[in-house]
């Protein structure tokens, strides 16, 4: 029997165990039991009911970059599971299918009426080189199951493609389908992310690009220059000093009643996506082309600061205030 003077347990599945610390704070703070289950080698019995309480998808598509191949794909059946026995999953399936792909990303903003480059979808050399061929200007590659920018490489030519493709640098991703996307040039040296949880507005942040398209805000994936043979957390727990803040990531000037804000929230909404980064470039003519939706967000501590909150602790009050009333009628929750 639920205790309604008691928060339900939150399980979270997860990955990549350096992207936890935030959120479990985050849930210990507002009053939440939480339950840690790693998705990669496992079974479902289907007959089995599911443990009760809120699940939270935290399942990366880059997870295949850290051995966990089987990832992904085990965390596909996982949700079905859990929604077939009607349990509530912040970012379900449908979140899982978006983050996974980015060509159902395109879709979905193309159903939205939201700017996005000219997208094509390919899995094998013809298709490519044939597909090149349609860009005026630049383009770009990407993995279709993309994850920490790896994949991206711009192009001028189809035969600077072409050679690319006969290199031993080419890398098809982990399910051989490649992206091509019209590059656009931004006005400056970034782009940037939008933040939204339960279809409400966080907060932008800039990211600068001039190092490179690995741009996870997570503090955990910010290597400082001093150690850069440790792994952040590792540097951490050393001593190491990690900088308070970093001209990679800056707060945007950007609010809630952005025109284009306003179109990515109702897209979240629609969509199922209950935590989101969606990420989107302006060009020199003051054009924003949208074209990354990441629905497994992380968020940069320092920006977090300048903004005046705590996106996971958004998150798990977003839990509380909204999901709980509705799931568990009878529990109290503060306000």
């Amino acid at each position: 029997m639920h205790n309604s003077n008691a928060l339900p347990t939150v399980h979270i599945l997860y990955e990549n165990p350096d992207w936890l610390p935030p959120l479990e704070r985050a849930l210990t703070a507002e009053g939440f039991p939480y339950e840690l289950h790693h998705v990669w080698r496992g079974s479902i019995d289907p007959r089995e009911e599911p443990a009760p309480g809120i699940w939270w998808n935290r399942m990366s598509p880059s997870s295949h970059t850290r051995g966990h191949e089987e990832s992904v794909g085990l965390a596909r059946e996982v949700l079905a599971w859990l929604e077939s026995w009607g349990r509530w999953v912040l970012n379900g399936s449908h979140a899982l299918e978006l983050e996974v792909s980015k060509l159902r990303q395109e879709l979905a903003l193309r159903r939205y009426g939201i700017r996005s480059p000219r997208t094509y979808l390919a899995n094998s050399t013809e298709s490519l080189l044939a597909l090149a061929g349609q860009f005026d200007g630049p383009f770009i590659t990407k993995h279709n199951q993309g994850g920490k920018g790896l994949g991206i490489h711009l192009f001028e030519s189809v035969d600077q493609l072409a050679e690319h493709l006969d290199s031993e640098d080419f890398d098809p991703g982990p399910n051989g389908q490649i992206i091509l996307q019209q590059y656009i040039q931004p006005k400056d040296e970034q782009i940037t992310r939008v933040e939204i949880v339960g279809g409400r507005f966080l907060f932008a942040m800039h990211s600068s690009t001039a190092g490179g398209f690995q741009l996870c805000p997570s503090d955990a994936c910010q290597l400082p220059s001093s150690a850069p043979a440790l792994c952040p957390l590792d540097g951490a727990e050393a001593g190491v000093e990690f900088p308070e803040a970093s001209p990679k990531f800056q707060l945007a000037d950007i609010g809630a009643s952005d025109p284009l804000v306003l179109r990515l929230i109702a897209l979240c909404v629609g969509e199922g996506l209950d935590q989101a980064g969606i990420e989107f470039v302006e060009d020199v003519d003051g054009q924003r082309w949208v074209y990354d939706i990441n629905g497994t967000t992380n968020y940069n501590s320092a920006v977090e600061r300048a903004a005046g909150l705590d996106g996971m602790v958004e998150t798990a009050r977003f839990l509380r205030r909204v999901v709980v009333p509705r799931q568990w009628p009878g529990t109290r929750v503060a306000s």
